[in-house]
């Protein structure tokens, strides 16, 4: 490390000690402020430099060191009957003595990326302990059904395959679900967080993430009860719609990177129309209010091994159609399938891609039939369920897009963009 570097080093461990204890100065930490983590930050870096880069005896005792100091100094508090049952600052002492270390043997980025994470936690205290007192006996629940579906059930699962057509892989499958209930239960929990707070805008963007049919059939229903809220629940349907296509683009990113040259294009185009309706709609209703829908929780174990079952019956149904009947039969699935749900068809669609079992130019068109037919179902949803205005609102905004979307299909080029080819994990051309 030249003198440069360790000056840059010591710089860096300089400041995050500061930032951390400047969060402790303002909270009146009885431990360690302002001065102190910045000593003990500088104590980490210096100890591995003089260590010639490495974590050698000196850090090791310097840690040692730090440690008992904490244990005297909450000694003194006790005896002081400054009862303090917290530990988080003195974890926190531990850690900025570590990230100091860190920097001090060449891992600069993970340190300041843990230095920030330290501050931010430590910073939010009321935020995190408001949103775990916010949270209920079910969200708890569903918590833990998170952590069952991606850690404990997809890591034993056989990442092989099975049955007719060689598309049934367990792991591959559960992957899928793993994806789906992630991109959902992230804004669910973003959601939670800001509470009352969420208006139309949001609450269609979070309810396009979370499930953009469930969203649809709330507002639905709050416009057949309240028929002043009709203009406002057309702006939160067309919104949670118009987010579908973000999402459809994201899964396609994750599964299939390489068909998104393709892709990209058409339902992006579908994307800039919607979006252009919900501009149209928000400018006179920007002031009204509107009561946001009680979401239910995405990550729930049942609904899971539905959606599991549900996409490994359309891979399946795909792939025959596709063996058994040409690409023309997939439009047919794929209008049938995407009326209830379109991850499940984009996800099969964008795998069988992957796997060069489909060009790309059948591929985007089985991905916006499905979009578009998702808008009939959701359509269909507020002629039984809203108020008659509302369906008037709602029948022309997605009929103006599905008759775009049938032009994109019939007349649309079969035309890639240029992506970088280091976008991508793999160099897969694309049939298109």
């Amino acid at each position: 490390m030249s003198d440069f570097e360790i000056y840059q080093t010591i710089a860096i461990s300089l400041g995050l000690g500061l930032l951390v204890g400047v969060q402790r100065e303002w909270k009146e930490s009885d431990i360690a402020g302002i001065r102190t983590f910045p000593l003990i930050t500088l104590l980490g870096t210096l100890s591995t430099i003089a260590s010639d880069g490495t974590v050698g005896w000196l850090s090791a005792a310097g840690l040692v060191a730090l440690a008992a100091l904490l244990v005297v100094a909450n000694q003194a508090k006790a005896l002081a009957k400054k009862y303090d049952f917290g530990m988080t600052t003195e974890v926190a002492v531990l850690m900025m003595f570590v990230v100091g270390a860190a920097l001090g043997v060449g891992l600069t980025g993970p340190a300041i990326v843990t230095g920030g994470i330290i501050a931010v936690l430590l910073h939010w205290k009321q935020k995190l302990h408001g949103f775990v007192a916010r949270m209920g006996e079910k969200d708890l629940r569903s918590l833990f059904h998170l952590v069952l579906i991606a850690l404990v059930i997809l890591p034993v699962l056989p990442d092989q395959t099975y049955g007719p057509y060689d598309v049934l892989n367990p792991y591959s499958i559960w992957r899928m679900v793993v994806l789906i209930v992630g991109i959902s239960m992230s804004a669910y929990v973003a959601y939670k967080l800001l509470g009352a707070r969420t208006g139309a805008v949001l609450g269609g963007i979070f309810g396009g993430l979370i499930s953009s049919t469930a969203t649809t059939v709330s507002y639905a229903r709050q416009s057949a009860q309240d028929s002043s809220a009709t203009p406002m629940a057309a702006l939160v349907i067309v919104i949670a719609s118009t987010i579908v296509n973000v999402r459809v683009l994201f899964e396609v990113g994750v599964v299939a990177p390489q068909l998104l040259r393709v892709t990209l294009l058409p339902i992006a185009a579908i994307l800039v129309l919607m979006a252009i309706q919900c501009g149209v709609l928000f400018i006179p209703l920007r002031n009204q209010i509107t009561s946001p829908p009680d979401h239910e929780n995405p990550a729930q174990l049942k609904a899971a091994i539905l959606f599991g079952t549900l996409y490994a019956v359309v891979l399946l149904i795909v792939a025959a159609a596709k063996d058994q009947f040409g690409n023309e039969a997939l439009y047919l699935v794929a209008l049938i399938s995407g009326l209830t749900d379109v991850d499940a068809i984009t996800l099969s669609t964008a795998k069988l891609f992957q796997d060069d079992r489909l060009d790309g130019a059948t591929a985007w068109r089985v991905i916006l039939i499905a979009t578009l037919s998702n808008l009939v179902f959701k359509a269909g949803a507020v002629a039984v369920l809203g108020s008659r205005r509302l369906f008037f609102y709602v029948a022309v905004l997605f009929g103006i897009t599905i008759l775009a979307g049938t032009a994109f299909l019939l007349w649309w080029p079969d035309v890639e963009i240029a992506i970088p080819s280091d976008w991508f994990s793999g160099h897969r051309q694309s049939d298109a």
